[in-house]
């Protein structure tokens, strides 16, 4: 009896793990694609995949194939453990009809959300799909809404990761667009709402599946997309590492990444991380630090790379840029300092100067409401000159989206510390974490410049006819300028009216930021008590 009984199971069990056929898993690597297993396999630490619900079938009542029942009914779902924390995933299959959605293969997906919700863990959902099942009709197109309300449900209160390693099109796309992060194969994925050929025929435009929807037009244009790889398996250690700076809900504080075993001697997820921080590569701190003197010139108006000082303030090797590809006159992503994991934003002078546009103020506000959800510390690095002027910000609503960036550092309550560098010009500075906007430490270095505009722009404006009126007009000029900057652009002038919370040497940079990392790992803000705020979208 249970020999027999066992032996069914055994069948049933090699059918689902085949359900694709030998013939469609070779089809699917000979795209260059793995299958749904091999992603799982490769995105969990080894023998720790739970499969959940892989009896269900598909259900296909219409068009002569009532007695069409596939297992799985194309996607596979479960929980696992990467680098020791609990993590539930979806895998779509495209080998099983085409990985596409129907009734059942939705109701997969719904349930592993709920489980993930209800333990307040991650979630990882790969995108491999032909969309909805015609065949289904109208029961698709309810699977995805099911899918779509539980991804809201679920905003901010766990990680949610999409990955895009096949075509994802139509209603599909908006189930990764509600998650927190993207991740993105390049020619293998594939987003679009409507396809080249729907495309040609409605607005008689002509393009490519790669021009309308891949990889590189979402990194680069669109912003849809946040990290962008070559390969599926680079893809996979990218998240795993994105997890590291993240907690399981907003019921933890972010991961602090210890350097030393715990006393019990089991090694936590924290100490399995220790690669990526090990202490033996941590370098002397006012040894990386002096070098900023070298990074930043005097000079406000030449040129540096924003990502030089990170590397120097965060513990080495530690940085992981977000949307690197997208907006690079701001620099978002996360770091780790002694350890302590935090969310940087930073203004990119080898990029429009480093000055506010709307998409930049968009990609800033989406991180920094990412990390306040999650407990993630911000240090914010400020060299900004302006908003970016001009007729096409202002027909493209930089007043709109540049005040997104306002309210997300106006609602964070987590700690947030900015460090003024150089340029902190006008409504930009305000923008960039400013003390009045709920800063909790904002340091500057003594060559920063606090003030409505720049020194030229100010002394054109205010001393116009003495400057028109004096007999060297460039002389005037310069003395004026050179005045200027002495009264009312240094940091002391902020600093005596409590804007600067202190003046302090580049190479004490990463010094002071630990102390006040240390310092505000308690705060707690009472928020009011309301449905919602309505910010600007």
């Amino acid at each position: 009896m249970w020999k027999d009984s066992i032996s069914i199971l055994d069948r049933k069990r090699n059918r689902i793990l085949q359900a694709g056929g030998h013939d469609k898993i070779e089809k699917q690597h000979k795209s260059g694609k793995l299958t749904a297993r091999e992603r799982i396999d490769m995105l969990f630490d080894p023998g720790t995949f739970v499969e959940v619900d892989n009896f269900i079938e598909s259900r296909i009542d219409d068009f002569g194939l009532d007695k069409k029942r596939v297992p799985g009914d194309g996607v596979v779902t479960g929980y696992g453990e990467i680098n020791g924390r609990t993590v539930f995933v979806s895998s779509e299959d495209f080998t099983v009809i085409g990985g596409s959605l129907g009734e059942y293969h939705s109701m997969k997906i719904a349930r592993i959300q709920d489980m993930a919700y209800d333990m307040k863990a991650p979630i990882i959902m790969i995108n491999d799909s032909g969309g909805a099942r015609i065949e289904e009709g109208i029961d698709s197109l309810s699977g995805y809404a099911n899918i779509f309300l539980r991804n809201t449900k679920a905003s901010g209160v766990i990680p949610q990761i999409a990955v895009i390693v096949g075509p994802c099109s139509g209603g599909a796309c908006y189930s990764p667009a509600i998650c927190d992060y993207i991740f993105m194969v390049d020619g293998i994925g594939k987003m679009f709402i409507t396809g080249p050929q729907v495309v040609k025929t409605v607005v008689n435009e002509e393009c490519t599946v790669e021009e309308l929807g891949g990889a590189s037009i979402h990194a680069s244009k669109s912003g849809v997309t946040h990290f962008t790889y070559t390969e599926e398996k680079d893809c996979f250690e990218g998240i795993r590492k994105l997890l590291s700076y993240l907690p399981n809900s907003y019921l933890e504080k972010a991961p602090v990444i210890k350097s030393e075993p715990e006393s019990t001697g089991k090694k936590s997820f924290l100490y399995s991380l220790n690669s990526l921080v090990n202490k033996k590569n941590r370098q002397d701190l006012s040894d990386r630090c002096h070098e900023l003197l070298d990074i930043v010139p005097d000079n406000s108006r030449k040129a540096y790379d924003v990502l030089e000082v990170i590397e120097r303030i965060c513990d080495k090797d530690s940085f992981l840029e977000v949307q690197k590809d997208f907006a690079k006159n701001v620099v978002v992503g996360y770091g780790r300092i002694d350890g302590q994991s935090i969310g940087i934003v930073a203004n990119q002078p080898m990029c429009l100067a480093g000055s506010l546009d709307y998409d930049a103020s968009d990609k800033a506000a989406r991180f920094i409401r990412t990390c306040d959800c999650y407990n993630v510390p911000l240090v914010v690095l400020v060299d900004v000159p302006a908003f970016m002027p001009g007729t096409a910000q202002e027909h493209k609503g930089i007043i709109r989206h540049g005040a997104k960036m306002l309210y997300a550092f106006s609602e964070a309550t987590v700690p947030k510390i900015s460090v003024i560098m150089r340029k902190a010009y006008g409504g930009a500075y305000i923008a960039m974490n400013s003390k009045n906007m709920g800063a909790d430490i904002v340091y500057a270095w003594p060559g920063a410049e606090i003030a409505v505009m720049g020194a030229e722009g100010a002394v054109n404006i205010a001393f116009k006819r003495a400057i028109n009126e004096a007999e060297n007009k460039e002389e005037t000029r310069e003395h004026l300028v050179q005045e200027y900057k002495e009264k009312f652009m240094n940091p002391y002038v902020a600093a005596s009216r409590g804007f600067v919370t202190e003046v302090i040497k580049p190479d004490e940079t990463k010094k002071r930021l630990m102390a006040a990392l240390k310092m505000l790992k308690n705060k707690q803000v009472e928020t009011p008590r309301k449905k919602h705020g309505n910010i600007p979208l």
